[in-house]
């Protein structure tokens, strides 16, 4: 069996053995619910408060309680939105982009299905947020709002001007939410600095498990609990703590500052940049997805399209050849529509469908990169020799 080289991480990232080491007691040994009376429940709950008190210092959080533990980022962006316009009690208007992850698309529908109004801001052709149609959006809408923009986007790893957007929308009364589920771990994030009142983050996009989400509430944000049942999480998501994810969360999120502090990011940008470098040097006809600005995306991802063939036919070859890509959101796997995100920057028809992500990790190396820089053009120059779009 060919080594695997695994190159599709803002899809999943493998769980750092020192996660997985700090969960094993809490799926054997120290198997108690936190809820209950007894010390053995007890001795539970203090290892979730000090859990709770790392996230909240990896986000810059003033205080613990305004970290919520959710089952996965997904639960937590339905949350932070369904959670945010049901407390209005009137319909209100969500200010979104039209990149945005489904996690978010999928509850802005439903408000629109159900009165509100629901405006969807474009991006430019490098894939970059229309301040101008935002501040204009802010303008135009009185009554209840809140603003729901990712901060980094999962497909190009274009980074949004999030402080400038929080900003403006809170100039303007609105409630703003962040998902920062690409930007987690890649990026600093201060919640001190960016005056958001909700931010997401997933475990599984930065070494811990999937199956654990976080939102961060701001005190003093009105939201209502989408799950009802006990008393956890202050009474804000009902049901008995996934224990043994929460530890693994809050100890990514360690691994995680120590790597910003030490540089690790430079080194996967370097790689990053070597990949896109070389394939654009033996892939005549492919064009980066993006603003190719040093710091305009996170330093992981490389969104590349390689015109007049099919994206998942180059992905089935790489697979068989033991490197691991994709085409774009894992969420959205699977359907033969192009990206909305690679069709909302107006991607040319000849190169819209011929998209390839490929994400990095602190666990790649150059040895892996050097092997995809052999493997691909092979690939795209036999992918081409059957392609009708090509003139032979």
């Amino acid at each position: 069996m060919r080594p695997l080289i695994y190159l599709d991480n803002n899809a999943t990232t493998k769980p750092a053995p020192e996660v997985v080491e700090a969960m094993v007691p809490y799926l054997s040994e120290a198997w108690g619910n936190p809820s209950s009376m007894h010390a053995f429940g007890g001795s539970v709950a203090r290892p979730i408060a000090q859990a709770r008190e790392t996230v909240a210092a990896f986000l810059g959080a003033e205080r613990p309680e305004e970290i919520l533990f959710e089952g996965c980022a997904t639960e937590a962006d339905n949350h932070a939105i369904l959670g945010v316009t049901a407390a209005w009690g009137q319909p209100g208007t969500v200010i979104t982009s039209r990149v945005e992850h489904p996690a978010v698309l999928g509850p802005c529908l439903r408000l629109r299905e159900q009165g509100h109004n629901v405006i969807e801001i474009g991006v430019n052709g490098e894939g970059l947020f229309d301040m101008e149609a935002y501040a204009a959006a802010l303008e135009a809408t009185p009554g209840p709002k809140l603003v729901s923009v990712m901060w980094a986007n999962n497909e190009t790893g274009i980074i949004f001007p999030i402080q400038q957007i929080a900003e403006m929308g809170k100039a303007a009364g609105a409630t703003v939410h962040t998902d920062a589920v690409q930007a987690a771990g890649k990026l600093p994030i201060d919640v001190r600095q960016v005056p958001v009142d909700l931010l997401t983050i997933a475990g599984h996009k930065m070494h811990a498990p999937k199956g654990i989400g976080v939102l961060y509430v701001r005190r003093g944000t009105r939201i209502k609990p989408l799950i009802l049942g006990g008393h956890q999480e202050r009474g804000r998501r009902g049901g008995t703590e996934n224990v043994p994810y929460i530890i693994g969360m809050a100890k990514a999120c360690e691994l995680a500052t120590a790597a910003l502090s030490d540089g690790s990011e430079n080194r996967i940008l370097h790689l990053r940049d070597k990949l896109e470098a070389g394939l654009l040097a033996t892939c005549p006809d492919s064009r980066v997805n993006g603003c190719r600005e040093r710091n305009a995306r996170v330093p992981n991802t490389l969104n590349i399209s390689f015109e007049y063939i099919e994206g998942e036919s180059v992905l089935y070859h790489l697979s068989d050849r033991g490197i691991c890509a994709s085409s774009g959101s894992a969420c959205a796997a699977g359907s033969l529509e192009p990206s909305h995100v690679i069709r909302a920057m107006g991607v040319p028809f000849t190169a819209v469908h011929g998209s390839i992500r490929f994400s990095l990790s602190r666990y790649t190396t150059e040895e892996e990169i050097d092997i995809t820089l052999h493997h691909v053009p092979e690939v795209v120059a036999e992918m081409r020799a059957l392609s009708p779009f090509v003139k032979h």
